[in-house]
């Protein structure tokens, strides 16, 4: 999965398809959208972006699919 922000998330994601945007996404053609959170912030939503990006993929997995009681299985320390 591929996590970003933007304002539009639509013309992001035709942005993506049309080879304008990250490598990954470059690679990947065509991307579809699976998932979005809306924010209140600029500030907000790019934290939120840093924290999803160091989640597993099954951890992304899990919040796509809204399946919230893997999610925080997944999300218990492995200590």
């Amino acid at each position: 999965f591929y996590v970003g922000s933007a304002q539009d998330l639509d013309s992001r994601v035709k942005a993506h398809n049309d080879g304008r945007g990250a490598a990954h996404t470059f690679k990947h053609r065509p991307v579809h959208l699976v998932y979005s959170e809306g924010s209140d912030s600029e500030t907000a939503a790019v934290t939120r972006e840093r924290q999803l990006k160091r989640w597993s993929h099954k951890k992304k997995q899990a919040l796509v699919e809204g399946n919230f009681r893997r999610l925080k299985r997944l999300s218990k320390s492995r200590s």
